[in-house]
């Protein structure tokens, strides 16, 4: 009989995920606003796929397709030279990327995936913030929604009093 892998039952893993995934695309739009402003010699298509080879480079999900694989060999010192320069180009996305990674590499974790070396990554490029702990699922829940929220990403979630709730229900 097959055993289920650590916490297959559990919905949180998921819901980590996707503030995750927030977070990333975040970070892309960031890193799209950066690499505009500074490399406007590049054309649009270019800028994006430099914005996107960065995101992918810290979260280290690289794009299979090849057409990904060629810009990536052909920009390798551009995208390093980025990354090394995030931390002072985007100092205000160092806590949540540093949750962000901490995150993913323990959902990975949970699920029998070693990823610890995203980690290594980021603290060698000055990305992950050492004194910041892991925070508890609802503060990282809470800050995705939040910077979500400001970057026009989700729709925070709006009180409803008792008397709009009935309206709902009927």
């Amino acid at each position: 009989m097959c055993q289920k892998p650590k916490n297959s039952d559990s919905r949180l893993i998921p819901i980590l995920r996707e503030g995750v995934a927030v977070i990333q695309m975040i970070l892309f739009k960031e890193c799209k606003e950066l690499v505009n402003a500074a490399h406007p010699d590049l054309d649009s298509s270019a800028r994006t796929m430099l914005a996107g080879a960065i995101t992918n480079e810290i979260f280290g999900s690289h794009n299979p397709e090849e057409k990904f694989k060629k810009f990536h060999n052909r920009h390798r010192g551009l995208i390093e030279q980025q990354l090394l320069n995030l931390c002072n180009s985007l100092p205000h996305m160092m806590a949540p990327l540093t949750a962000a990674l901490r995150t993913q590499v323990l959902c990975d974790n949970q699920e029998g995936i070693d990823s610890s070396q995203l980690l290594k990554d980021a603290e060698s490029l000055g990305l992950l913030l050492s004194d910041q702990e892991l925070p508890l699922p609802s503060v990282f829940m809470e800050t995705v929604r939040e910077l979500g929220a400001q970057h026009k990403l989700i729709i925070p979630p709006v009180e409803i009093n008792s008397s709009e709730e009935q309206e709902l229900l009927q």
